[in-house]
């Protein structure tokens, strides 16, 4: 009996619910109009930044595109050449033992291949950012990064992966719904756990000491009606000499994190405007946000996997010689949905800066912190705007200061 019709009924549902629940919580839950009035204009760069400083972040960039984009172009392309031919299906074929040991085995080799034909465009990266004075740390600290990094991948696919396998061989109609809403659950539960699991193996993390900057962050806590247990440091300086401050998890996970390289280095005044920023993250639930929306796309996502193993002669989603055209397609959807994440965070980060903004009432030390920001990870203030369309999940940095000088005119006793 043909389970085909069924399969692709079960699977059209899918993306029908899937697609549903993403639009309406986009439509509900993202700020598409986060500045009252409208965007303000971007600055001209040399209002903000000196010519040599101009110059040496569009050198910086320019390489740092070309490696990254390098990578992005040959992983996609080895990724396709082995999902969608022969190679990675007889690679796949070969792998002896029970079946869910194969699925290991089949990401294992899979994702180490994927790195070592990126590895050369990683190395030069890093060299970049070495020459530059953005990195820190030993060549065998960055590689111990990779492999953990890579571990966490194989252990998330592997475990992925082997339910929807799994469901396949046992639900061969229904699998599409119940992996589906089996990939928005792990979405959620992994959003919840990453600040306590994987988090904790790239960063050793301590409290915020007692003292004045404790005590304004505590303030605009306060402020913005964020209830914060601890403010978190991390040791980020052994690796990166950049700045940067990231909320992270949500509910009892929930956690605000400084690097310390921030706390140490730089004025009072810019510091709890960054904190600003990301307790407005909190304030707004907007990693609650991103993680549902991610959780629909997933399901989204599965439903059309389902289509897709469905057409023509494949063997479908029970097959784990599929293993590779799997993580071929995902790549590729990764890659295509870009603009949509990136648009919709981008809305989101507007309106955190427009909070911290209207909390601080400092746009001056706002100001010096977008350039500082800047300057020490030298981020491109004019970027390509296909580039930014595609791949920027910020608004760039004369956009943001375009924002707080809007606000400091609007401000001013007429």
């Amino acid at each position: 009996m043909d389970t085909r019709p069924a399969l692709d009924r079960v699977a059209l549902g899918t993306v029908i619910i899937g697609g549903a629940i993403f639009f309406l919580l986009a439509v509900t839950q993202v700020p598409w109009e986060p500045v009252p009035g409208g965007r303000p204009e971007a600055v001209p760069a040399t209002s903000v930044f000196t010519d040599d400083q101009i110059a040496r972040a569009e050198h910086f960039a320019r390489w740092a595109r070309a490696w990254s984009w390098s990578s992005l172009v040959v992983s996609l392309a080895v990724a396709c050449w082995l999902g969608f031919g022969r190679r990675g299906r007889g690679l796949v074929e070969r792998i002896p033992g029970w079946w869910w040991l194969r699925v290991i085995a089949a990401v294992v080799a899979l994702t180490a291949v994927g790195r070592l034909v990126t590895l050369p465009f990683g190395i030069a990266s890093r060299q970049l950012r070495l020459d530059e004075g953005l990195a820190a740390g030993s060549w065998a600290a960055w590689g111990t990064d990779l492999l953990t990094a890579d571990a966490v991948t194989v252990i998330g696919t592997s475990l992925a992966l082997i339910g929807a396998v799994g469901c396949a061989r046992r639900w061969t109609r229904a699998w599409p719904a119940i992996v589906g809403v089996g990939a928005a659950v792990l979405v959620m539960i992994g959003s919840f756990v990453y600040p306590l699991v994987v988090e904790p193996l790239f960063n050793d993390f301590e409290s915020l000491p007692d003292g004045s900057l404790r005590s304004g962050v505590l303030a605009l806590a306060e402020a913005e009606d964020v209830e914060v247990d601890d403010v978190l440091v991390a040791d980020a300086s052994r690796r990166t000499t950049t700045l940067n401050a990231y909320v992270s998890g949500f509910g009892h996970t929930r956690r605000v994190v400084l690097y310390d390289n921030l706390v140490n280095g730089t004025p009072q005044a810019e510091t709890l405007s960054v904190v600003a920023h990301e307790l407005a993250h909190a304030k707004h639930d907007d990693v609650v946000t991103g993680t549902m929306l991610g959780a629909a796309g997933a399901m989204l996502g599965v439903g059309l996997l389902g289509l897709v193993l469905q057409s023509g002669r494949r063997r479908g989603m029970a097959d784990v010689g599929s293993v590779p055209l799997v993580l071929a397609l995902v790549a590729l959807a990764t890659v295509v949905t870009a603009p949509v994440q990136n648009g919709i965070s981008r809305q989101i980060e507007i309106r955190a800066d427009q909070t911290a903004l209207a909390v601080t009432n400092d746009p001056d030390a706002f100001v010096d912190l977008q350039r500082r920001l800047a300057v020490r990870s030298h981020a491109d203030p004019t970027p390509p705007a296909w580039s930014q369309w595609w791949f920027g999940s910020h608004p760039t940095v004369l956009e943001r200061v375009g924002m707080a000088t809007d606000l400091r005119e609007s401000s001013r006793p007429r």
